[in-house]
């Protein structure tokens, strides 16, 4: 009996932006939770210099936790192409880059070129949820429920807080246009820490975001699918700081995550109907968590923004949700996986030649 061939995934990590660190998290994650009686993995580091290496070897490190750090230290260097069928080797690519240069459309375009299925979201949805100033745009047009927000350039920050400082309805969350994991955020409680909190977004993006500050409670909820996506159950994020910045995330541990969230059953509906409403909205594919705000004094819901490659690890809320609602981690990337073909399939049944 002949057997059954192992479909090659390649796990695409690290990257040059300020999330690096969080993406060797997720892919350490993935690699050791992917069936390897279903899988042959094929990991790719990206540098922070940008720099791409790969290590056949280091899966077998695995169940020393080393696979990662021996693909950065001891991978060799590699090649992805944008020709299409020049990367046989790999037949579905997972890039777990979040942030810049991975998460915003740019590696997806790559992708895209070379013609492979890969998982998450296209270049548009990747784009636009990268760029929180264009996603609550398209939110906005949409009809979806989002905060007030302003937008100012790192080069214009002494004009902004003279012009627009004393009106701000403060406090005000102050972010770079495009990352993630909380990284260059800051809550501005007046405007004398408006320049400082400016300043530090600054030195991540040059575009920013002034979001008005809600108080609220903080809603999220995972979306898995493609053209008819479905809702996890909701989780709420209790921080431990004043808000749920990088230390709260990813370096303490006291923060409390509420799965399922104590959400009344018409709120449920609600969170799970806004956040599949938001992934259509922003053309997303694959995956998606998306983050709400309930407004403690009115009970309103509040779109506050989309990650389409969320965090990965197994104590993330993207895998912990759907866990929560009977589909497993290692049951979620064969979906993901699943979701990648699929969509590459339909893709090559279009025409690129018109007679």
């Amino acid at each position: 009996m002949t057997e059954k061939k192992k479909t090659r995934i390649g796990v695409i990590f690290g990257g040059r932006s300020g999330e690096h660190e969080v993406s060797l998290r997720s892919a350490e994650s993935i690699i050791r939770s992917l069936d390897t009686s279903k899988y042959d993995v094929v990991p790719l580091a990206i540098t922070h210099e940008g720099r791409w290496l790969t290590a056949a070897h280091a899966v077998a490190m695995l169940p020393a936790g080393k696979a990662i750090e021996a693909v950065l230290r001891e991978g060799k260097p590699m090649t992805l192409t944008p020709e299409p069928g020049a990367n046989g080797v790999v037949d579905v690519f997972f890039p777990i880059v979040h942030g810049t240069y991975g998460e915003d459309g740019t590696l997806q375009g790559l992708l895209e070129l070379a013609g492979v299925p890969y998982v998450g979201a296209g270049v548009l949805g990747s784009a636009v949820g990268m760029d929180k100033e264009i996603m609550k745009r398209l939110l906005r047009e949409a009809g979806l429920p989002v905060g007030d927000y302003w937008v100012t350039r790192s080069k214009n920050i002494d004009a902004f807080v003279r012009q627009i400082g004393s009106e701000l309805p403060y406090p005000v969350f102050v972010k770079p246009a495009n990352l993630g994991s909380s990284v260059g955020i800051s809550k501005a409680h007046d405007i004398g820490e408006l320049p400082g909190a400016l300043g530090l977004a600054a030195q991540f993006d040059r575009k920013i975001v002034v979001e008005q500050g809600i108080e609220a409670r903080e809603i999220e909820i995972s979306v898995l699918g493609n053209d008819d996506p479905r809702a996890s159950v909701p989780g709420e994020i209790v921080p431990a700081r004043e808000f749920y910045d990088y230390q709260a995330k990813y370096v303490n541990d006291d923060s409390k995550l509420l799965i399922p969230a104590p959400l009344t059953e018409g709120q449920v509906r609600d969170a799970q109907n806004l956040a599949i409403r938001s992934f259509q909205a922003l053309d997303c594919a694959g995956m998606a968590r998306v983050d709400l705000f309930l407004e403690k004094s009115t009970g309103k819901f509040f779109v506050n923004e989309i990650n389409t490659l969320p965090g990965f690890t197994s104590i993330s809320m993207y895998p912990k949700l759907w866990e929560a609602s009977g589909l497993a981690y290692s049951d979620l990337l064969d979906r993901l996986i699943e979701l990648a073909l699929e969509r590459n399939a339909e893709k090559k049944k279009l025409k690129t030649k018109y007679s």
